[in-house]
């Protein structure tokens, strides 16, 4: 990670800690910007979008941190509540599924 990344992801985090979700929201946008693999960035930006209510948004952050992590158990759990939040619940359950699989052991993606 680069320092610059490095900086503003734990200006986000402070953000977030203090309450400031929209701002931590634009720098957590700015951090999957400047490194688009960068998958905590991901995850931390669909958590504070889903808590600000935007949970469209929240299911496309959370979805690209399943892309970037196929086999992280949190990754799926975040998905999963993000798309109950928005009432998709067919989604959830699969998604929520394969959060089960990962703590089972298994593998989603090898």
């Amino acid at each position: 990670m680069s320092p610059e990344l490095e900086e503003l992801f734990d200006d986000a985090n402070g953000d977030l800690a203090l309450g400031d979700l929209d701002v931590a929201v634009e720098k957590y946008r700015r951090c999957t910007e400047l490194d688009p693999l960068f998958a905590d960035g991901w995850h931390a930006l669909g958590m504070a979008l889903m808590k600000l209510g935007r949970h469209t948004e929240a299911i496309v952050a959370a979805l690209k941190n399943t892309e970037l992590r196929p086999n992280d158990q949190l990754a799926w759990s975040t998905l999963s509540i993000c798309y109950v939040k928005n009432g998709q619940i067919k989604e959830a359950e699969s998604a929520g599924g394969k959060a089960r699989i990962l703590s089972w052991g298994g593998k989603i993606k090898k």
